[in-house]
């Protein structure tokens, strides 16, 4: 089936050849295939994984949405081949997310607003330790 996934940089991958497409959805983990249900689902950060005939690519994602039709085309806030993800830029990553929770914790008006960041960094420490890498988050 074919893949497609970008970023606002760039195209990081497209091929005709994906067997399956493992989604880090906001409501759980999915694997698209050939002939899925027609979906479209919100992205967590996480480890987005496409298995073609010679073999898996890994991206690491922070967001953003997948539709499932035909094939799969993944339009991600940010994405980078996990080879790429450095500590320091999985370090930038983990500030912006412990930003966004802050200032969910200071407006603490929005209902639900403080939960879904605090959810965002522990799906970034998630995700770094699954690529190998230190959060520097002792707990959350």
């Amino acid at each position: 089936m074919q893949f497609e996934l970008v970023s606002p940089e760039r195209r990081l991958a497209s091929t005709e050849d994906a067997r399956a497409v493992r989604i880090p959805g906001a409501d759980g983990d999915m694997t698209a295939m050939a002939d899925h249900a027609p979906t479209i689902t919100t992205l967590r950060p996480g480890i987005l994984t496409v298995e073609t005939e010679s073999g898996e690519e890994k991206y690491a994602v922070t967001g953003g949405f997948a539709e499932i039709g035909a094939g799969v085309t993944v339009l991600a806030e940010r994405a980078l081949p996990i080879s790429d993800v450095s500590q320091e830029t999985f370090d930038d990553w983990m500030t912006e997310a412990r930003a966004a929770h802050d200032a969910a914790r200071e407006r603490a008006t929005e209902e639900g607003a403080v939960d879904a960041a605090a959810k965002l960094v522990a799906d970034m420490v998630a995700m770094g330790g699954e690529i190998g890498l230190d959060s520097n988050q002792p707990n959350l």
